[in-house]
């Protein structure tokens, strides 16, 4: 069972390929997250829709990534 207070070894970031989902990537990543694989878009009709994959670093701590 994962502790509600750390944070998720593993997470999938989606939305608008927009500047917001792009800050929201860039904070996962200075929180001690990785990215795992290549992102992903699509086409919802009106606008690209975008996901990428992120994991915290195995070599970071993880009461370290709270802080």
């Amino acid at each position: 069972m994962i502790d509600a207070d750390q944070p998720l070894p593993y997470r999938l970031l989606t939305g608008p390929d927009d500047a917001e989902f792009c800050k929201r990537v860039s904070e996962a990543l200075e929180q001690g997250y990785e990215l795992h694989g290549s992102p992903a878009v699509t086409f919802d009709g009106q606008r690209v829709i975008a996901a990428q994959a992120v994991v915290l670093r195995s070599d970071r701590n993880t009461r370290d990534a709270v802080d």
